[in-house]
Formats: structure tokens, sequence, C-alpha cells
């Protein structure tokens, strides 16, 4: 069967220069699945910019997932150590991993259908049903960065990929950074990218949702819910009153969780003002636009 990579996913890795990556693909993944005994079946798509994800059958006839990350992707060792440690409360369960491959074996869910196909009010209830259960202890000598790990790098992209004119927005960004690191409280472990299309329906008898693609890192939940706070942009872009739905939304789901609402807001201006740097930094300035849009309705 020949495993051909979604155009999504060559689009953004060709733009990231990862071409040899993509030449390769088709041969690592047969490698794998010649190695772990794994029927392919099909590809899954559109699927994501960093990942190709192929849905197998092992050697027992048992449905599962692989998932073959590109370089420069969350680091495989890091999601495979988040799944383990939530050991499916919440999310899904990793099988088997080859970190140098960049390749991980998941239980396969339903792919074609995330939270994103539930009404806004339903999915959001859903999306903070499953977070909760992934703020766990990261554990004793856990190996994952710190939110002030991660949003370093960020930090300097933002200085250096976003237009002249955002630099408010990136001052101001920049600045609740540093207020709301110097003021973190309990830190837990954390998904990382935690989205309403990274939750998944699934038939297992635990859950009928579980999260997936985690990019793990150590810090207050607030950091994890900004991220939510700017989901189904696009409609809300669309919509009349967008900046009061807007702040609406901030509030609902800060008190959903019992959060400092003014925290959630701190780490949605981040991350959507470094979401745009990355955006205008990967040849994507219309998106990088409505992610800045979104930060100034904060």
């Amino acid at each position: 069967m020949e495993l051909l990579a979604p155009e999504h996913l060559v689009r953004a890795q060709r733009a990231a220069g990862a071409d040899d990556w993509l030449a390769r693909l088709p041969e690592l993944t047969g490698g794998i699945a010649r190695r772990w005994e794994l029927a392919p079946e099909r590809v899954v798509a559109p699927g994501g910019r960093t990942s190709m994800t192929v849905l197998v059958r092992t050697a027992g006839g048992d449905a599962a997932a692989l998932k073959l990350a590109a370089p420069g992707a969350a680091p495989v060792a890091a999601e495979e150590a988040a799944l383990r440690r939530w050991d499916g409360l919440g999310a899904v369960r990793a099988l088997r991993a080859d970190a140098e491959a960049g390749a991980l074996l998941l239980e396969r869910l339903r792919p074609g259908t995330s939270l994103r196909s539930l009404a806004e009010a339903k999915a959001s209830l859903e999306a903070v049903s499953v977070l909760r259960r992934l703020w766990v202890p990261p554990g004793e000598g856990h190996p994952f960065p710190s939110v002030a790990q991660r949003t370093a790098g960020q930090a300097e992209l933002m200085r250096t990929a976003a237009p002249p004119e955002a630099l408010p927005l990136v001052t101001g960004a920049l600045d609740a950074r540093d207020e709301l690191l110097a003021g973190a409280g309990d830190e837990a472990l954390l998904h990382g990218d935690f989205r309403q299309g990274a939750v998944l329906a699934s038939d297992a008898e635990r859950a009928h949702w579980l999260a997936v693609g985690p990019e793990p890192v150590v810090g207050e939940p607030a950091y994890d819910l900004a991220r939510l706070a700017r989901d189904r942009l696009h409609d809300l872009v669309a919509s009349a009153g967008a900046a009061a739905a807007t702040r609406r939304r901030v509030t609902r789901l800060a008190n959903s969780v019992d959060l400092d609402p003014d925290r959630l807001r701190g780490w949605a201006l981040f991350r959507a003002v470094a979401s745009a740097a990355r955006a205008y930094g990967t040849g994507r300035p219309g998106e990088g636009e409505m992610l800045l849009e979104f930060a100034t309705w904060l």
C-alpha cells in the first residue's frame, strides 16, 4: 500500500524546509510497520501540519494508529511520557514508541470526529471536562519543560517575526508573560496545545472523548486553558460583537475551573501573539492578522 502524506502536511513541511523528511516518509512508515508487525489501512486526512497518522492493525488484529512526527515537531519521547503519565485518564493511550524515528503507536480513536463536531456550548463543556482530568502532578524527575522554558523561545520569535505595527501587542504580551511567571501558583502537567480539534471521540468504555497530540509542559492550568479560549476563531471573527463575545468566553472558561480570569486573559494574549508571530514567520500572514485581531479583543 502506498502511504502518501496529506497535502496539508506536505505544504507545511515544504515551507519548513523538510523536503528530505517528506521524501523519506513512505520508507520510514513502511519500515516501522514491518518492524512492529502492523498492517496499514489508510492515512488520516487532512491531518495536521507536523505529523502523519496512519490507521493500522496490529499482529493480533487490534485497531491502532501510527503517528510519524516531522522534524521540529514536539518530541515523541515527551509526548509518550505524558501519555504514560495520564495512563488513559482523559487522553489516548500510548502503546509503543521509537523516539529516534519519531514514531508513536496509539490506541485508535475516531479520527474524523472531534469536539468541533459538536455545538459550541456543548463542545466547550466537554473540553473543560477532559482538561480537568489532564491536570495531574508531573511526577518526580519528570522530563517535561516548564512554561517559562517553553515560552522563552516564543518570546524571542515575537520580537523578530511580528510585523512592526504589532509592536504594542508584542510589548503587552511580553509584559503579561513576565507578570504571570512571577506570580504563578500551583503547577501541573499540561497538555500544551489543547483545543477542541485535539479531543477525539472514543469507543473506549472509560470515556467518550479523549485528548491527543499533547505538547506537554509543566505550569499553571491557565496556560493550558488559554489556547482553548480562541477556539473556532474563524467563526468568532465572522460574528457580530466578537470582542465582547471573546471577553465573555474568557470569563466563562475561567469560572468553569475556578481560575482567575485575569490570568487566563494574560496567557490568552501571550499565546495569541506568539502564534501570530509563528504564522508570520512561516508565510501565513492572513492567519497572523486574524490572531493579532483576536489579541486586541482581550
